[in-house]
Order: structure tokens, then sequence, then C-alpha cells
């Protein structure tokens, strides 16, 4: 039951990446890596619990707290840039 829950997962992963294969615009490219960021760490967490591994857990949890921000840093030159 829980392979097939991570082979959703996986499949869930993968809508992002096309969306971010077809489309030109910057900002919805950047949308989508974050989205695949959010899964990927959602997906370690699982496979941490499965494995009763905590250590993996916790990577999995840094992700989530703060793998984004490299992002919204960008996001944010990106905006500033042009602004100027």
């Amino acid at each position: 039951m829980l392979n097939l829950v991570l082979m959703a997962m996986i499949v869930a992963l993968l809508i992002p990446l096309y969306q971010a294969w077809r489309d030109e615009d910057i900002w919805q490219t950047m949308l989508a890596l974050a989205s695949v960021s959010a899964k990927s760490a959602v997906m370690i967490l699982l496979v941490s619990i499965l494995r009763d591994d905590w250590m993996i857990g916790i990577v999995g949890v840094i992700i989530l707290s703060v793998g984004n921000a490299g992002f919204m840093l960008l996001a944010h030159i990106l905006k500033r840039m042009g602004d100027s």
C-alpha cells in the first residue's frame, strides 16, 4: 500500500517538471521547481517513516523549512532588476 502511495507521489512530482519544461516564463518555472522541492521533501519524510530512520526525516524537515528560501531571494532579485 505504501509503495503505491510513493509511486503516486513520484507521478505527482513529474507534473510540475513537465510544466517547467513546457513554459518559457521564468516565474512559472520557479513555481514549478518550488513545488518539486516541497514534494520531494514530503517524499523524503515518507521514506524516513518507512525505514524508521529519523536522520533522513530531519533532512526532509530542513528542506521543507528553508528549501524555498533561495527561490524567494532569486525572485526578489529578479523583481528588483525588472524595476530598474
